[in-house]
């Protein structure tokens, strides 16, 4: 006996159930806040029973009164009978309040927290996930788990309080009766562990498929302009088509299975209701029961085998909560980014406000997880009230090094340094980590702007922004120029991805709003490609003529832009080589 129990306890252990137990304890942590609205949520459940089971009393009165076998007051047992009713429907409207309060509570939490802890998972395990897939576990497989948790543990309780309760009011009154009850647990229990197998396959792979389909729908909405240029409409219609048929293919699958075993267990059913009317038929005929008891028994057997199909529904139940919380946990255990030195970085930032901040990179090693190795032994410097390019082919690293620079990405040797003014020798150092984001503006390549108006864009980094100041960024972006003449000024709307706004205008809106930040350090991503070289070199010429200390670092394949510049970095044979004066000016002419 001990060895089959020791052989039941290390299958849970390696198998599927201790990998169910691991994430019903990780939705644990969002719901046990709540625990006393689900103790309340399960007493209503369990009194609602109580009446049920008062209810079936009552009703095995009025039908001893009404058919003469016993006497009574008639109206008055209706009239209990009615107002239990009405109690009944009162709880359950309570009931589905508190559902309704718990379920909107625990999505909020859970998609609250899996987004704060989307937003310091390390970047490059991030890039894993295709967007679409993200966002359907974030939504999804959040609302999956907040709307099953009372479905998973207080309903549990309350059936098998209603079946318990049930069962021994049966046996109280006609033991005879407690055979039916038990009837189809054998064929439901047998059912439930072969579909066990089949449902959390069905649900992975519905949950892949739903990812699939909801990364092909963002990608196809947000593309839509190209999708029209290359005119790809039938391609596209054809791809959402297979994909389409693809799931409905495997739902199908599923489904019949599903129906095959819901067909077996209604017939299980019918014969257990055809029995325990026959066998009611016979006792209420041999004299040893009432026809209200006969009534009471065929009612309360009906309550045991639709309790015993409620818990065994409460398996596939089960089965999607967990594998919805095994996908949000495959997020959430990904690599953190360290923000510990987020005190250390603020002080540092106060300390050298007026003489500026600058940066290092040291013997700096990089090598994507691909293997592709991008840097090696690289080492750049830049320093306030600097303008310095970064240089070289596209896909040799200009926009890895500003995404190692903000600490997106980590390098695997040498040494990256946040320096105090000049970084001569006895300034403080800190290093660069993704607390240092807090001394940096960035412009990437492309339209970066959101969906609201002008000033509300710009207030994104600078809550406490007036219009003044937004006005001024903007003058030094050269983007005021295009602002003013707008009806609504900076109060003009901006639609999704820019829209309402030529490339040029979209990047120098963005410009200012880095400008606006007045961040020590300005990174500007192929910032002013979509510029005429005038208007570019106004914008360069504004940063300079700043007297904020700020550094900058631009990385451009536009030469004419090096002229502005005070140092020049090309990217070779995997590190940054510093080009003289006469290396500038020949790539500069010979674009």
């Amino acid at each position: 006996m001990n060895e089959k129990a020791a052989f039941i306890i290390s299958r849970i252990k390696a198998g599927r159930l201790q990998e169910m137990w691991q994430q019903t304890v990780w939705i644990y942590q969002y719901v046990r806040k709540y625990w006393t609205v689900m103790i309340f949520y399960t007493l209503l459940g369990m009194v609602s029973t109580v009446i049920s089971l008062g209810t079936s009393l009552i009703s095995r009165d009025l039908v001893d009164i009404i058919t003469g076998y016993q006497t009574g007051a008639v109206v008055k047992t209706f009239s209990m009978m009615i107002g239990l009713n009405i109690g009944t429907t009162f709880l359950s409207k309570i009931s589905d309040y508190v559902s309704s309060y718990l379920g909107m509570k625990v999505d909020a939490e859970i998609k609250r927290d899996i987004f704060a802890k989307i937003l310091v998972t390390d970047w490059e395990s991030l890039t894993n996930y295709h967007t679409g897939d993200l966002l359907m576990r974030w939504s999804s497989d959040a609302s999956n788990i907040s709307s099953g948790v009372l479905n998973f543990i207080p309903n549990t309780v309350i059936y098998i309080f209603r079946f318990v309760s049930a069962f021994a009011m049966v046996i109280y009154y006609d033991a005879t009766f407690a055979i039916f009850a038990f009837l189809s647990i054998p064929v439901s229990l047998l059912l439930s562990k072969k579909l066990m197998k089949r449902m959390v396959d069905n649900n992975k792979k519905s949950a892949a498929m739903g990812a699939a389909m909801s990364g092909f729908n963002q990608e196809a909405f947000s593309n839509i302009q190209t999708i029209k240029a290359f005119d790809l409409l039938k391609i596209y219609q054809d791809k959402l088509k297979r994909l389409q048929q693809e799931y409905i293919a495997m739902r199908l699958s599923f489904q019949k299975m599903s129906m095959g075993t819901s067909l077996l267990l209604s017939v299980v059913a019918m014969l257990v209701s055809y029995s325990a009317y026959g066998w009611g038929i016979y006792r209420v005929w041999s004299g040893a029961i009432s026809y209200g008891s006969m009534t009471m028994f065929l009612g309360l057997s009906g309550t045991l085998n639709g309790t015993v199909h409620n818990l065994t529904s409460l398996v596939p139940t089960a089965i999607g909560l967990t594998t919805s919380a095994g996908r949000l946990m495959d997020i959430i255990e990904m690599p953190r980014e360290d923000y510990s030195l987020d005190d250390e970085v603020v002080e540092f930032r106060d300390k050298y406000q007026t003489e500026g901040i600058g940066l290092k990179i040291s013997d700096m090693s990089y090598a994507y997880r691909t293997g592709n190795q991008v840097f090696f032994q690289a080492s750049m410097e830049a320093y306030p009230h600097e303008i310095v390019a970064l240089v070289g082919p596209s896909g040799e690293g200009k926009t890895t090094m500003l995404r190692i620079l903000l600490s997106l990405m980590l390098p695997q040797g040498g040494e990256a340094l946040l320096c105090g003014g000049d970084g001569k020798r006895g300034q403080e150092e800190v290093p660069l980590t993704p607390s240092g984001r807090k001394l940096f503006s960035y412009v990437p390549q492309g339209n970066t702007m959101f969906s609201g108006t002008i000033a509300e864009n710009m207030r994104n980094v600078k809550e406490d922004a007036s219009d003044e100041e937004i006005i001024e960024a903007l003058k030094q972006a050269c983007a005021w120029e295009f602002v003013e003449e707008l009806p609504e000024g900076i109060n003009s709307v901006i639609k999704e991805r820019g829209g309402g706004f030529s490339e040029g205008q979209a990047q120098r809106l963005s410009i200012a709003r880095a400008l606006l930040r007045k961040s020590p350090l300005l990174l500007l991503d192929e910032a002013t490609s979509a510029l005429d070289v005038a208007t570019e070199r106004r914008v360069l010429r504004n940063i300079v003529a700043d007297k904020y200390p700020r550094t900058c670092i631009i990385t451009t394949h536009r030469p004419t832009v090096l002229e502005s510049c005070d140092r020049v970095y090309a990217i070779r044979d995997r590190r940054c080589v510093v080009l003289n004066r006469e290396e500038v000016r020949e790539l500069a002419w010979g674009e």
